[in-house]
């Protein structure tokens, strides 16, 4: 009868440890679920208002993700206005010319000198008749004759200046004026492209990984606030030592087995390279020299995965 006990109790604990055994097989095939990661960034330096998505959210392509606050947006906003109505003002009067009030000025100042070319001519007549009869000396009659001559030349300055403010200002001026406007609807387009950005835009269909930062803290520039990865990007990662890695090539079709569900997919090796160090190596327990090169394969699956359930970095296992 003791016999028989101790048989059972043999048997029954060579079945639990072939179970165990079982259970925590090791193979050097075991490669992992992976997915296109993507980083949503911002361009601007701002404050985190509103995060209108949580972590594990799956979220479409043009979806909010947040709302960052830019204060300097909206002062630079008025800067841009401002200088554009300044430029348009100044284009705007190259093309026009002289307003009526500035032709009235000029027309009066030439009346003027028009008048005093008349007194100066009439007072040189009668100074040269007297220096004829000798009455005056000749530099007298000279000063009468230079006062007459700069009269005459100030009407002519005059009447030219009237016909260059009656036409529009010259070539090289207009286009200074519509330098300035340019470069003030310049400004403006920055300032509406840094508007944007107060919303950070899903740039594709994924899944929330990770959010950096909490509501109210400060967001730097190029740091990536969420990240996540595609949902429809699915592909395998394994590691190969070198001394069989010559059982594969590039291209090559394989099997893919979940460990934990009856669940099969085809895939095709699009790439194999090395791995530099021994930390990026993916494999739990390596089963093989440590001296050994390890490449990496990847896998991207050929056969329809929309009905199936992968989860990021969960344990696959090479069917050969």
């Amino acid at each position: 009868m003791k016999s028989q006990k101790i048989i059972i109790i043999g048997l029954t604990a060579l079945t639990l440890f072939q179970s165990c055994t079982d259970q925590n097989i090791i193979t050097d095939q075991r490669g992992k679920v992976k997915f296109e990661t993507i980083a949503v960034t911002s361009k601007l330096a701002g404050r985190v208002h509103t995060l209108y998505v949580s972590e594990g959210q799956t979220v479409s392509k043009g979806d909010t993700l947040a709302f960052i606050d830019i204060p300097e947006v909206n002062a630079k906003m008025m800067q841009a206005e401002g200088a554009i109505t300044a430029a348009a003002g100044q284009l705007k009067m190259a093309y026009s010319g002289a307003t009526t009030d500035q032709l009235a000025q000029i027309d009066g100042k030439v009346q003027a000198a028009d008048a005093q070319l008349i007194f100066a001519q009439e007072s040189y007549n009668r100074l040269n008749a007297m220096y004829k009869d000798s009455l005056i000396s000749l530099q007298q009659l000279e000063e009468v004759k230079m006062k007459r001559e700069m009269a005459s030349a100030q009407v002519k300055a005059l009447n030219a200046k009237r016909t260059e403010v009656s036409k529009s200002a010259r070539g090289e001026q207009l286009a200074q004026a519509q330098g300035l406007l340019d470069r003030a609807l310049g400004a403006k387009a920055e300032v509406m492209t840094a508007a944007n950005e107060k919303y950070l835009i899903a740039p594709a269909d994924m899944t929330i990984e990770t959010i950096s930062l909490q509501e109210g803290e400060l967001l730097t520039p190029g740091y990536a606030l969420f990240n996540g990865y595609k949902k429809n990007t699915v592909y395998f990662r394994f590691t190969i030592p070198e001394s069989k890695i010559y059982n594969f090539k590039v291209g090559q079709t394989l099997t893919i087995e979940n460990p934990y569900i009856t669940q099969e997919t085809t895939g095709k090796i699009v790439a194999i390279k090395q791995l530099a160090h021994y930390a990026d190596i993916t494999s739990t327990s390596p089963l093989y020299d440590l001296s050994e090169s390890i490449y990496e394969l990847k896998i991207i699956p050929t056969s329809p995965v929309e009905e199936q359930s992968f989860y990021l970095n969960a344990t696959v296992l090479l069917k050969l």
